[in-house]
C-alpha cells in the first residue's frame, strides 16, 4: 500500500475535536484532546471514542470508568491545542480552564458548549489506540445552537491547513 495515498484517503474523513476528560475531585483528573469520536446506537445511546494507549486518560477511563464528552465550539481551537499535552488540575480549574462535575464526578470544562456524560462498556484492545464504547448517561447544553448543531462544533480542517491527526 503507497503510505502517502494511504495518509491521504484517510484523512478524508471528518473529525472533530474534543476534550476528553476523567477521574474526580477526590482523584486524580486525567484530559486529552480527541478525535474519534461516533455514535454507535441510539438505544441505548452509545459512543465509540478512540483513546490512546499510552495516554493518562486512557489510564483514568480503563480504571475509574467514568468520563465526560467535552464538545469544543467553532472558535475553541485553543483549547484542542491545550489538551494536546497533559494539563495540571489545581483549585477547580484544568489547566487555565474552569471546571464543573459531571453527576458521574468527571470535570466538565466550564465553557464549553456542550458536553456529553458517559460510562465506559466495553474496551475493544486492537491497535495503538483502543475502542471504548461508551453509554451515554447525562448530557449538558450551555448555550443555544442556532443552525445545525454540527456546524457548531470545531472540526480539525479549522485548525488550519498543516493539522492533521491519523491517516
Amino acid at each position: 500500500m503507497d503510505e502517502q495515498i494511504r495518509k491521504t484517503v484517510l484523512r478524508m474523513i471528518p473529525y472533530g475535536l474534543y476534550v476528553l476528560t476523567g477521574g474526580s475531585q477526590d482523584s486524580t483528573i486525567a484530559s486529552a484532546t480527541i478525535n474519534w469520536v461516533t455514535q454507535t446506537s441510539f438505544v441505548p445511546p452509545l459512543l465509540a471514542l478512540g483513546i490512546k494507549t499510552d495516554s493518562a486518560i486512557y489510564a483514568e477511563a480503563s480504571k475509574s470508568g467514568d468520563l465526560v464528552l467535552n464538545i469544543l465550539g467553532r472558535e475553541q481551537g485553543n483549547l484542542a491545542f491545550a489538551f494536546f499535552k497533559p494539563v495540571p488540575y489545581a483549585d477547580g480549574r484544568l489547566g487555565d480552564y474552569e471546571v464543573r462535575w459531571a453527576a458521574n464526578g468527571a470535570p466538565i470544562l466550564a465553557c464549553v458548549p456542550a458536553a456529553v456524560e458517559l460510562k465506559v462498556r466495553q474496551i475493544v484492545e486492537l491497535g495503538d489506540h483502543h475502542t471504548f464504547v461508551c453509554e451515554v448517561t447525562g448530557v449538558y447544553l450551555t448555550k443555544d445552537i442556532a443552525g445545525r448543531p454540527d456546524d457548531a462544533i470545531l472540526h480539525m480542517k479549522d485548525l488550519g491547513e498543516k493539522v492533521f491527526y491519523g491517516g
